[in-house]
């Protein structure tokens, strides 16, 4: 009778057990999601950039266990195909709509993963007949920003950065001697 009353016991249970299953599956899942963005990691990277790609994963985690524990409470099946169908055309926007902030989060996971450009390195991003030349002085989640030799700063979008021709530069480039104009109004004073 006892073994009857635990399998009536947990029939009756099922959701709350699926919850604190889920609850302490979440930490394991989270050190494994950590290990495999280590190894998707080449050489170095600043502790500011790896913070947030695991803040960034962590909260990518968290919404799928929502939605899986969402699924065990009841939610139709139907409301969670409009709720994939929705999370499907916002990452399809976040892949390829360059003018989205989610382009830009989406950049910064793709810049942090491939690593070829890091916090210190001198660069220069072409844009068709113009180019940005600068040191990479920070790398967020929505832009990089560069410092130019001549100690101006530049704010540059992350799906930019990403979508546009990017030159490592083996050294600092040199300052590019601007054409000095003179602008003459009216009659020359004698």
């Amino acid at each position: 009778m006892e073994f009857l009353d635990v399998l009536e016991l947990i029939t009756d249970q099922y959701k709350l057990i699926v919850t604190v299953i889920a609850l302490l599956l979440f930490p394991v899942l989270l050190k494994l999601t950590k290990k495999l963005l280590e190894q998707a990691i080449k050489g170095k990277v600043d502790l500011h950039r790896k913070y947030r790609a695991e803040l960034l994963l962590k909260i990518i985690l968290a919404f799928v266990m929502l939605c899986l524990v969402l699924v065990f409470w009841g939610i139709e099946l139907r409301g969670l195909l409009v709720l994939g169908s929705s999370l499907f055309a916002m990452l399809g926007v976040a892949l390829f709509a360059a003018w989205s902030l989610l382009s830009n989060l989406t950049a910064f996971l793709l810049m942090f993963i491939q690593n070829d450009c890091r916090v210190g390195f001198w660069v220069r991003i072409v844009d068709g007949a113009n180019h940005i030349e600068g040191r990479i002085v920070e790398m967020g989640l929505m832009n990089v920003v560069l410092e130019h030799i001549d100690g101006h700063r530049v704010i540059y979008p992350n799906n930019l950065f990403v979508t546009r021709p990017v030159l490592v530069l083996n050294a600092e480039p040199k300052p590019s001697k601007a054409l000095a104009v003179k602008r003459i109004i009216g009659p020359k004073k004698s």
